[in-house]
């Protein structure tokens, strides 16, 4: 596929999954678009792939960046407590009684989950992958996505209990 194709299918939701994945913060988030696509540009077997093979291809390249930012921001955040300084925390969202306090405490609820947890929730449910490809994608079997996916569906019903209706 040409690459310029392969841009403007992919571009929005790669930038969707990073927003996110990085707590919405818009410039990491387009950074890390742009590096998916300088990655793939580097690659020259990108001219072959197959439609069906490209959002588990760049969806890849996208969780090996994930992965290695996590990484670095774990070192960072173990760098700065022994200097005894703490990581800045994200702020609460502030509850309202509608559709989209229910919206916003789902989105907490995902932000605290441990960063493997939200990311196999967000290629599955968000970017609608399949279990396979999710299993491709993180190189793990099956099985595990599934009880994985369990587990987080699990975490995220106990969180959102109080908004049972």
């Amino acid at each position: 596929m040409e690459y310029a194709a392969l841009y403007q299918r992919y571009a929005r939701r790669l930038y969707g999954f990073f927003l996110r994945q990085l707590n919405h913060d818009t410039q990491a988030a387009a950074d890390a678009t742009h590096e998916v696509f300088l990655r793939v540009m580097d690659t020259p077997s990108h001219g072959r792939l197959s439609a069906v093979a490209e959002a588990p291809y760049l969806f890849t390249i996208a969780y090996n960046l994930l992965r290695n930012r996590y990484r670095r921001q774990a070192y960072e955040a173990s760098y700065l407590a022994s200097l005894d300084r703490q990581p800045l925390e994200t702020t609460d969202v502030e509850l309202h009684l509608d559709r989209q306090t229910l919206l916003n405490a789902l989105r907490q609820v995902l932000d605290e989950l441990p960063s493997p947890l939200r990311l196999l929730f967000s290629l599955r449910y968000e970017e609608e992958l399949t279990v396979p490809q999710v299993a491709q994608i993180l190189e793990i079997p099956e099985g595990t996505v599934k009880s994985r996916l369990h587990k987080t569906i699990t975490i995220i019903r106990k969180k959102l209990k109080q908004y049972e209706g």
